[in-house]
Order: structure tokens, then sequence, then C-alpha cells
């Protein structure tokens, strides 16, 4: 493919100069790669060939297969390439310049009620107390029953992406503050707090279930069935199972998240409080969730209020 070279030297620019995760990477490395494809389908050979032209074309065309917010994500990703290819003199001109980012709906996040959000907790709570000794469980289940609680406990109690929960290591959390220091997006690290219940999920887990499971890596907080660092798809299917089970709205970790937010606002802490707990860089990022606050306000006045 055309390029290959500079498309390597981005990457390396990007993880040498911004910090970002190799799954970041990963994103902007098949996003541009994919738009120089595409080009060079269309008979172009070398990235100075590209104009503004070429680059609206591709976007006119690849927006017929992908959602708004796929093609946002595309689109800032090239144009960084673009910018940075023409900052380094790989190209004269930059053609990206004038791209512009599709709008995407400003949604509101999907968020569980507190009432719901107990339920789950109560739901993984039930499942990890099976007693050992009474026959309906065995060891290893029971193992992975209480690490599920612990993972439930600890997402909803810190507001954390599921990637921070399984990047945690054992030495990560200190039980005697309730803390647990975090390494989040560009590899900064905050240190988040964590309530008695998740205390006592994370303290069974370590006692009780971790030891059964601990093979190889003997400093991931959370293990998988192997015994390896746990996977970041095991914990999705694992919240999205329980939150059937529980009979709440099918949710991922990341509503989660949601929830701990909007929760914790709910019960009056202050929005800069929220932003540092949730490693968010803007303050703007943060004050979704006053708007879903707002929200969950109106219905529960409509409800108690017939004639509103």
């Amino acid at each position: 493919m055309i390029c290959d070279d500079d498309v390597a030297a981005f990457l390396a620019y990007l993880k040498a100069n911004r910090g970002l995760s190799a799954n970041t990477l990963k994103a902007y490395r098949i996003d541009v790669t994919d738009c120089l494809h595409a080009l060079e389908l269309r008979g172009i050979g070398a990235l100075d060939e590209i104009d503004t032209d070429d680059l609206r074309s591709w976007m006119a065309s690849a927006s017929r297969t992908h959602v708004k917010s796929s093609m946002a994500r595309k689109v800032v990703a090239v144009r960084g390439f673009f910018s940075w290819a023409s900052a380094h003199g790989r190209i004269p001109t930059d053609p990206a310049a004038t791209l512009m980012t599709p709008k995407i709906a400003d949604t509101l996040p999907v968020v569980l009620t507190e009432q719901q959000a107990e339920r789950l907790m109560d739901e993984v709570d039930d499942e990890s107390a099976n007693d050992p000794n009474a026959g309906t469980c065995k060891p290893l289940q029971r193992a992975i029953a209480l690490r599920d609680a612990a993972m439930l406990e600890v997402l909803y109690a810190t507001g954390m992406r599921v990637a921070e929960l399984v990047g945690l290591n054992v030495h990560d959390v200190d039980f005697s503050h309730r803390m647990a220091k975090v390494t989040g997006k560009g590899n900064k690290q905050r240190v988040v707090p964590f309530g008695q219940p998740a205390a006592d999920a994370l303290e069974t887990w370590l006692r009780d279930g971790r030891p059964m499971m601990m093979r190889d890596d003997r400093t991931a907080l959370f293990l998988g069935a192997r015994g390896g660092r746990i996977d970041q798809r095991i914990v999705r299917d694992v919240v999205h199972r329980e939150a059937r089970s529980a009979g709440v709205p099918d949710i991922g970790p990341h509503a989660l998240r949601h929830s701990a937010a909007t929760h914790l606002l709910d019960g009056g802490a202050d929005l800069r409080e929220v932003q540092e707990m949730l490693g968010h860089a803007s303050l703007k990022t943060t004050q979704r969730y006053t708007h879903v606050s707002i929200e969950q306000l109106k219905a529960r006045y409509e409800q108690a209020f017939p004639r509103a």
C-alpha cells in the first residue's frame, strides 16, 4: 500500500508525543490505512497526489457504510495524519485542513436508576454468596462468581473504564484508605475512592477466589479462567449477563460508569470532584451527566404529579 512508511512514522510520533494507548494507536492505523487504501484503488499512487477533493470523495463514499460517530473518528484520524505529514515535510500542503467532522447528535448516556443499580449489585452479591460446601456450586464456579461480584462492585463504585479495570494490579488497591490507583487514557494516573461494599467484595475475591484461579500472573487484580489477566471482552460479557439476570436494562460496563457519575451528582457531589474521579480531561464531558440528572428529575416529577 502507498505511504506505509509514512503511516508507521505517524504512529511512532503519536506514541512518543501524545502517549496514546495501544488500542487508540490501532484505531488510528486502521482509519488512516482504510482511507489511503480506498484512494489507492482510485489510482492514486503517492501521498503528494492526494488533494481535498479526493478526501471529500472518500468521505462521501465511506459515509454510506459507516455511522456518523465512526466517520467522525475516521476524519479526525485522517486529518491528524495529513497535518503531521505537512508539518514534517512529507507533502507540500495539507489537503485535509478544511475537512469538516460529521456532526454527531448530542444524545444523553444510558444510565440505570439507583434502584436498578442496587438490584444489579444485589444479584451479583447473592450469586457470590453461594455456600461452597452446600453442593450447589463447584470451587472454580464460586471463584468466578466472587470475581464477577468484585468487578461489578468496583465498576459501579469507582466509575472507571473497563480498560482501567482490567489493568488494575493487586498493589494498586489500598484497603486502609479504600482507594485504588487507576491508569487511564494517555497513561495518566489518578486515585479513586470506593465504598465498603466494593471493599468487602474485593477482600472476599482476593481471599477466597483469586488464589484458586492464579497461575502465572501474580500481579493482575482480576484473572480469567486460565489464570492470566482478564480480557475486556469477558468483563463486558459478565456485565451483560448479570444485567439480564437481575432484570434491569441490558447495559455494558460503560453504562455503569455513566450510572456512577449520575448517581454521584444526584447525591450532591461536586462536578469537579466527579470529573477528577472519572479522569475526564474536560469538564464539558462531565457536565453531560447533569443533563441526565435533570431528565431523571423530570421523570420523577411527572410520576409524582399527575397534572404535570
